[in-house]
């Protein structure tokens, strides 16, 4: 079956609804705030692999947008602004050499900028408070724990390509 216009924008139109159904959910259990924007990647990938690149970063500007407006948690909304483009940029990033490292560098200066814009300049002093009372150890799990996260994530979206 051939993929005509109106069918991709038809498909990004209700996987884009169901991505702002799923970041409003993020609201709802403290470990949504990661866990909802990584299953939206995922609905990218899906629409990116169907659809094309320029469906595909429409899509991703809706649901930011959405999200960003309606979604209970503004957190989870903030990560999949800042990394919810993944898996557009996930093929030119596997062509380069030494790929996993420029993905991690990638993920760890996104997450840094995106929390410090957080804290600072949005003033949410709760993330602060929250990262001072875990203490610098707990943090760097964390940290180490996202990592492993995105990595986990990259290998799915790989497994994910194949199939289409």
């Amino acid at each position: 079956m051939r993929n005509s216009a109106a069918k991709c924008i038809a498909l990004g139109g209700m996987t884009a609804a169901l991505a702002v159904v799923i970041m409003c959910l993020g609201g709802l259990i403290p470990v949504a705030t990661y866990v909802c924007p990584m299953l939206c990647t995922l609905l990218l990938s899906f629409v990116l692999h169907l659809c094309g690149t320029r469906i595909s970063w429409a899509w991703y500007g809706a649901v930011t947008i959405l999200s960003l407006l309606l979604g209970p948690d503004k957190e989870a909304s903030v990560i999949f602004l800042c990394l919810g483009y993944y898996p557009i940029l996930k093929p030119k990033l596997d062509k380069l050499r030494l790929a996993v490292l420029w993905k991690l560098i990638l993920f760890n200066t996104v997450i840094g900028v995106m929390y410090w814009i957080l804290i600072r300049l949005f003033g949410m002093e709760q993330l602060a408070a929250e990262f001072q009372e875990l203490g610098m150890i707990l943090l760097i799990i964390l940290l180490i724990l996202g990592n492993l996260t995105f990595i986990l994530l990259d290998v799915v979206l790989k497994r994910l390509a194949r199939k289409f």
